[in-house]
């Protein structure tokens, strides 16, 4: 089923709420199954991972007379909560596993977010780009536009992976196939959020002028929005500081740390690089 309509990524309480209101209206077995497995995901988002790992363990009995698609959505929950509370080396056998069972039943979109998890959970570069572009490859391949559109954050992994290994140049080149993905696929935040990746492949460029000019449109974007970003105040900190303009920066890295400092997601930042945000904007 398509889960989708009824995720807001950034507000996981919200996306339970919709998820349960949902719930209440499916009669298919396999359907309430899959929108269980979606509010176990909702926990994990949010640190609740005893919760997420509860409600999987009572799902998990009823999947012996379910079809391939909740058994698929519950190895992946699985995964991603035991990846989210640190133990990735117990989620890549259950990523592995619904890869393999999405791809026999034709599920590609999952398939796709399967092989996409595999990759997350590698320790290097090169495995991890092995993983993507193997994903790539499912969804440039597949009929379904949702297995499709997972080229954009493919890229986006790529681009990541590469910038590990050092190689910005390419990384550059992958986020910016990001960008146009996006932008195809027309979600604003999303697209603010790929050009943040080229201003920060820039930056590694040392192309500070060039990233300071991305991120200065992300703050005008941001701020017309009414919703700044710390990450965008952070990347200005950045390479103001890396052209010796300690002065400018110093605002910069005090926004950002008092936004980022907030943030109680699984995406907050370590302590160290909050200390090191306020440290300088001082």
């Amino acid at each position: 089923m398509d889960v989708s309509p009824y995720w807001n990524f950034s507000d996981p309480a919200a996306s339970e709420a919709a998820l349960r209101k949902a719930l209440a209206t499916v009669a298919n077995s396999d359907d309430e199954l899959s929108l269980e497995t979606q509010i176990a995901r909702t926990y994990g988002l949010r640190s609740r991972f005893d919760a997420a790992h509860a409600l999987l363990d009572r799902i998990e009995p009823r999947l012996a007379s379910a079809g391939a698609e909740p058994r698929v959505r519950y190895l992946l929950e699985r995964g991603r909560t035991l990846r989210s509370s640190k133990a990735p080396e117990r989620a890549r056998p259950l990523f592995v596993e619904a890869a393999d069972r999405a791809r026999t039943a034709g599920l590609d979109a999952l398939e796709v977010d399967a092989l996409h998890m595999i990759a997350l959970v590698e320790p290097g570069p090169a495995e991890q780009l092995q993983w993507s572009r193997k994903a790539l490859a499912v969804a440039a391949a597949s009929s379904e536009p949702a297995a499709r559109n997972w080229d954009a954050s493919l890229a986006n992994n790529i681009g990541m992976s590469l910038h590990d290994a050092g190689r910005y140049d390419e990384a550059l080149a992958s986020f910016e196939t990001a960008l146009a993905a996006r932008e195809r696929i027309g979600a604003a935040t999303r697209v603010r959020e790929a050009r943040w990746m080229i201003a920060w492949a820039l930056r590694s460029l040392r192309r500070h002028d060039d990233a300071l000019a991305v991120l200065a449109r992300l703050e005008a974007e941001y701020a017309a929005a009414g919703q700044p970003d710390g990450y965008v105040f952070e990347e200005i900190g950045e390479n103001l500081l890396a052209q010796k303009k300690d002065e400018a920066a110093r605002p910069y890295f005090a926004k950002a740390w008092a936004l980022l400092s907030a943030d109680t997601s699984l995406d907050r930042p370590s302590d160290e690089r909050l200390a090191r945000l306020q440290r300088l904007s001082r």
